[in-house]
């Protein structure tokens, strides 16, 4: 298969990327109290400038406890925030950092095209390069379009799926995030299928209205929906890996159930892989479950760390984008050539043979370590986990909706997350949000966050 320019020797020649040993020399701490005070300065200094002291809710850490981290520095599978503490981090930039924190080749290639200019509003090279990589080594999609944020492709593939159809409304399930599009922040009102509600100000009711609401994992519930709605549905819309409200693993055969009844409807189904693609296989939870949808969204780690969204489709789909078609889709800063870069930089490490099942392999025996600590203790924990994704849960059911997350399950992970703090492990500041293992997190690392991560389960459990 063609793969585009030779870079930095193509970037990896042959075999696997190995995961090299974290550049910081890291003991477990012994001191449980970190230094927070340039993290609490800096945080009260933003409140003056930023809604809650943020650029994004989550981040100013409502809850657990402390002042949220300022990050000065990442390398590898290490964070330094501005008090000089040092965490492995579990966070990677909520899913992006596949390749761990300034990876050499992904930094190189793009300070080589930020001194040929940062941004042109036109074509580029290496915007055809990165798509041709990812189309000539994707089964699913046969033409896309680069955006510049995961929340911008899921808008523009709705808007698509409403143009292919001449329809409107869109199913969507419980539990399941797609950004801040204002017809999909949206949750289940009474009733089971349901016109949605908004969760959010701001949003005019008529647009929630637009959107139908059920539970994920009810295929008879999905196809009464369908025999009621189909004839106003222009497409279901789904994270065939849900992980943006706990890890809701699904079956295939749900998800199957799904591309079967879109076929029999005449309903378009839309993949949100802004997670998923590219982090459990190169394409994503399409080809892990083998599953084609109509349309696929992408962001996260095609952006290499640096922001951007896409698009996916036939090339028949596609063809109905502008300016080939009516639908109307335009971005200043679509296909920046440095998003370009750093996406062209990691995608091509990502198609080293056997990235993918070395991730998984590291990624399980470091879950499989807590969980046996965990059951040993008799510990109410598990830790559903897919390709490089992990997520803890205190239960031992197993989870695939979000109504049977426990809330007041979050009271123990605030601790956990407290103590892993005090000890050098960084995890995503909410209970709901899942990990991620990159490719920088050596054995070593990982054994090592394992056994730190065990002793916090003592704490959270004698509490």
């Amino acid at each position: 298969m063609k793969t585009g320019r030779t870079r930095k020797d193509e970037i990896v020649k042959t075999g696997n990327i190995e995961s090299r040993p974290s550049t910081v020399n890291h003991q477990p701490s012994t001191n449980k109290m970190r230094k927070t005070e340039k993290s609490a300065a800096l945080f009260a200094e933003a409140k003056k400038y930023f809604p809650g002291g943020v650029n994004s809710p989550v981040r100013a850490f409502k809850s657990v406890s402390g002042p949220p981290l300022f990050i000065k520095e990442g390398n590898g599978c290490r964070l330094t925030d501005e008090d000089d503490n040092t965490y492995i981090d579990f966070c990677c930039s909520w899913g992006p950092l596949i390749l761990g924190h300034n990876n050499d080749y992904i930094r190189e290639f793009v300070t080589e095209t930020v001194a040929k200019g940062t941004s042109f509003g036109t074509p580029t090279k290496l915007g055809t390069e990165l798509g041709q990589m990812i189309i000539e080594n994707n089964r699913f999609i046969e033409k896309m379009r680069f955006v510049s944020s995961g929340t911008e492709a899921v808008m523009s593939a709705i808007r698509l799926a409403r143009g292919v159809t001449g329809k409107d409304k869109v199913l969507k399930f419980e539990g399941c995030y797609h950004g801040h599009v204002d017809s999909l922040l949206v949750k289940a009102g009474s009733g089971l299928a349901t016109f949605g509600v908004s969760t959010s100000a701001g949003i005019p009711e008529s647009f929630a209205k637009e959107t139908i609401v059920i539970p994920l994992n009810d295929p008879d519930l999905l196809d009464a929906t369908l025999q009621r709605h189909a004839h106003e549905l222009a497409c279901i819309i789904v994270e065939p890996i849900p992980a943006n409200n706990g890890l809701l693993i699904q079956d295939r055969s749900f998800l199957m159930c799904l591309r079967l009844k879109c076929y029999k409807y005449g309903v378009l189904l839309i993949f949100d892989e802004v997670i998923s693609g590219f982090r459990v296989g190169f394409e994503g939870a399409a080809g892990y479950y083998d599953i084609e949808p109509d349309i696929i969204t992408y962001g996260k780690i095609i952006g290499g760390g640096m922001p951007v969204g896409a698009y996916g489709a036939s090339a028949e789909i596609m063809s109905h984008i502008a300016p080939e078609g009516p639908v109307y889709q335009a971005g200043t800063l679509s296909a920046n050539p440095v998003a370009m870069a750093a996406g062209y930089a990691a995608c091509k490490q990502l198609l080293a043979p056997g990235f993918y099942e070395d991730q998984t392999k590291r990624t399980q025996a470091f879950v499989a370590e807590i969980q046996a600590y965990c059951d040993q203790k008799g510990y109410d924990v598990t830790l559903p986990n897919i390709g490089s994704i992990f997520w803890v849960a205190f239960t031992q059911d197993r989870i695939t909706r979000s109504d049977q997350i426990d809330p007041a399950s979050m009271e123990k992970f605030k601790i956990l997350h407290h103590e892993l703090l005090q000890n050098g492990v960084y995890l995503g500041p909410s209970g709901y949000e899942v990990g991620f293992v990159s490719a920088a997190h050596s054995e070593v690392d990982l054994k090592e966050a394992a056994g730190l991560i065990c002793e916090a389960m003592d704490v959270v459990f004698a509490s």
